[in-house]
């Protein structure tokens, strides 16, 4: 049964919507997963080929054979286990202010590291002590 042309409309403004609050979401959403289906059956070709390789390696005592044979199931596995490269986005990512300046979004902006003094900077306790004393004092003002 179609949607009627209200349902249609509330749909497109929660599509909007969507892609707006999280543009990362919508766009895994709208996306096909048949490039991870090809990855999979590449990766099964790869390693098949490989295991085929070590056993006639193997079989006819030729080594070089059989370590053609593992690194190519290796690189099979491996291929199937890492996801695809992202693409960097284009353009600044924020907010526009008044002013026009582009400002990170919330969240997203890095403070400059504080060093101790000496020059030193402190070690992993000592920043993860002063990321909670920072909490601490911005959620009790």
């Amino acid at each position: 049964m179609p949607l009627s042309e209200y349902e249609q409309r509330v749909l497109e403004q929660m599509e909007r919507a969507l892609t707006s609050d999280d543009p990362r979401l919508a766009n895994t959403l709208q996306s096909t997963g048949r490039g991870n289906a090809l990855r999979y059956v590449l990766s099964g070709v790869g390693v098949v080929v490989g295991l085929l390789l070590l056993v006639v390696g193997a079989a006819t005592s030729q080594t070089w054979l059989g370590a053609i044979g593992f690194v190519l199931m290796f690189a099979g596995v491996v291929f199937a286990f890492l996801g695809p490269r992202k693409k960097q986005q284009d353009g600044p990512v924020g907010v526009v202010g008044e002013d026009g300046t582009v400002q990170p979004p919330e969240g997203r902006a890095r403070k400059p590291r504080k060093r101790q003094s000496g020059g030193r900077s402190g070690g992993f306790l000592a920043r993860l002590e002063e990321r909670w004393e920072n909490r601490r004092n911005q959620g009790g003002q």
